[in-house]
């Protein structure tokens, strides 16, 4: 039993509670969107923010739901049409959540947009830390792994899909190993998104401008924080290393055939993106609406003249920043849908 499949039957035995107490005659809260975040580093207001803090504070986020299907109680405002959730982090924590909440009888969510909203590691050949991409595909990480110091002497690294015979089969074959992994968003829906925010000025600051200026010859690493469009891998392994972005822009472009562009890693959008698709085919929710962000707190590989292992353990200076772009941008395009709302309740951006 695959570990997703595995907490999805968690989950729905997590929340019976809530549904045998819901009472038949409760009218569910409309829900006009949901914000979805991983983490918070202490409380959800007023000290150092993880993802959440921003969110609450700014959005006034302040009426708190208890949520037994999950790991973190709900925020909601005043008028109840906006949600907050803090899903835990890793793949198992996310999908978990999200069927959740998903199937919580308090909350309409048919015509909810939802906000996927985090930080992650940046690729340096696609963007700079600080930097903000809105995706157009999610893909996953269940592969093949063979230790490289074992693996055929030409292979570029050990992962390969599972039924194929090594990395990179041809993207064209229709085998088994293509049926799974990708998720596919609303492309129109990104395309969006993009529009409104792609001239936003995004934070930086003296300290994330000496780390760019380390990137020779990687001229997007070396410009200051900008939006863009470009794709998410979820994994459950916290990878690094230039090796491994090789093999994270190769899985991205072998799945989408060619369509994908690799620029975010995380821990948790496959999860999310599972999880809904399931919920969309329920008809609780409406897949057209979900939207991925992801914003750069690290590079996802070494500087030139530095090691893996120095990277991968060296600060997040670009933290802070990165979840002041989370909020700014995803909040641009929040706002929007919400103030258009007699139009965007039946009519998906884009379409």
């Amino acid at each position: 039993m695959g570990k997703l499949t595995s907490c999805l039957y968690v989950c729905i035995f997590l929340v019976t509670t809530v549904v045998a107490r819901a009472s038949a005659t409760d009218k569910p809260w409309p829900i006009r969107a949901v914000i979805v975040t991983t983490f918070e580093i202490g409380e959800d207001t007023g000290d150092a923010p993880g993802e959440f803090q921003f969110w609450v504070e700014r959005e006034h986020l302040n009426q708190t739901l208890a949520f037994p299907g999950g790991v973190h109680p709900i925020r909601t405002n005043a008028d109840h049409t906006l949600l907050g959730i803090l899903s835990g982090t890793t793949l198992i924590n996310a999908t978990a959540s999200l069927m959740a909440l998903g199937l919580d009888p308090r909350f309409d969510l048919t015509h909810a947009y939802w906000l996927i909203n985090g930080i992650g590691g940046v690729d340096p050949n696609h963007a700079s830390v600080g930097s903000a991409a809105w995706a157009s595909y999610v893909v996953s990480d269940v592969a093949r792994e063979i230790d490289p110091r074992e693996a055929p002497a030409d292979w570029p690294y050990g992962l390969f899909p599972v039924g194929a015979k090594g990395p990179n089969p041809n993207a064209n074959t229709d085998s088994d190993w293509s049926r799974s992994n990708l998720y596919s968003l609303n492309n129109r829906l990104t395309d969006w998104a993009f529009s409104q925010t792609r001239n936003i000025q995004l934070p930086d600051n003296q300290e994330m401008a000496a780390h760019r200026a380390k990137w020779a010859g990687y001229p997007n690493a070396q410009r200051p924080p900008f939006v863009l469009k470009g794709d998410s891998l979820a994994s459950d392994y916290y990878w690094h290393g230039k090796i491994m972005t090789q093999y994270a822009n190769d899985w991205i472009s072998l799945y989408t055939k060619g369509r994908g562009n690799f620029v975010m890693t995380d821990m948790e959008d496959s999860g999310f993106t599972e999880a809904l698709e399931r919920l969309d085919k329920m008809h609780r929710v409406d897949f057209r609406r979900v939207m991925v962000l992801r914003t750069g707190s690290n590079d996802c590989m070494q500087q030139p003249g530095q090691t893996a292992v120095d990277s991968i353990n060296q600060p997040y200076i670009a933290m802070v920043p990165a979840l002041e772009s989370a909020w700014l941008v995803g909040s641009t395009v929040l706002h929007q849908i919400l103030s258009g709302w007699p139009q965007y309740a039946t009519h998906v951006p884009g379409d």
